[in-house]
């Protein structure tokens, strides 16, 4: 039977999916940098900054997802890491430029190549929904930034549902609020063993976002550009 025929309700991740973050996150830390006077302080190069800061942030937000760390301590300590590997070692600094990026971040409204092409196409024929691992006021407002929030029946992100992609409950709670089961749900995102093999545990359908085409071991579903979807929707 087609997929089209057995889905109702679409699930999309949003960061690195539907939000460009890549893009937005490279704009608001460049105006964090000269803001900050980072060059002065001996950060000089602000591709490199943006480079370990990127590594280090993904490194964070592993930890956050295990529960080893918390919401306010991920916030700036994710810039405390990457300014003391430029032998910066000033925690209020990079708490000040945690909270201006928790503030700036959402304001930036680039989009994933096709994502309104996408959701435009799919408004009306299916139920649409977020699940996410962002916080939920930072969330929010990039899809209200980005023009995007009333596509989406529901936002479910980890802080409203108390677990993380890629913890069962998450999907489970999603279920609850959207009155989805896993027959008819299908979940679409960028990260493989977060999104996919998460929404997989529970039994829901899939197709993985690679514009990377990095190797699923699994072989599901995947695309490489979102508007790819319009011709199987």
């Amino acid at each position: 039977m087609p997929l089209q025929s057995l889905v109702k309700h679409i699930f999309f991740d949003l960061d690195k999916t539907l939000w460009d973050f890549e893009s937005n996150s490279r704009s608001a830390l460049e105006e964090l940098y000269h803001h900050h006077q980072l060059a002065s302080l001996g950060v000089h190069d602000f591709d490199l900054f943006f480079q370990t800061y990127s590594v280090i942030n993904d490194q964070c937000w592993d930890l956050y997802r295990k529960n080893l760390i918390n919401k306010e301590y991920l916030r700036h300590h994710r810039f405390f890491l990457t300014l003391k590997n430029f032998g910066i070692e000033n925690r209020p600094l990079a708490k000040a430029i945690g909270k201006d990026y928790v503030t700036l971040s959402p304001t930036k409204t680039a989009l994933v190549s096709g994502a309104k092409e996408l959701l435009e196409h799919l408004k009306g024929r299916y139920w649409l929904h977020i699940i996410t691992n962002g916080f939920e006021e930072v969330q929010r407002l990039k899809l209200k930034n980005t023009g995007i929030n009333y596509y989406f029946q529901e936002v479910i992100t980890s802080e409203r549902a108390g677990r993380r992609k890629p913890d069962p409950a998450i999907f489970q709670f999603a279920m609850i609020k959207t009155g989805a089961v896993p027959e008819n749900s299908l979940m679409i995102g960028d990260d493989l063993e977060i999104d996919i093999k998460g929404a997989r545990s529970n039994g829901w359908k899939t197709i993985w976002y690679n514009p990377h085409r990095k190797f699923d071991p699994d072989g599901g579903i995947e695309i490489q550009h979102l508007t790819e979807l319009i011709s199987v929707f």
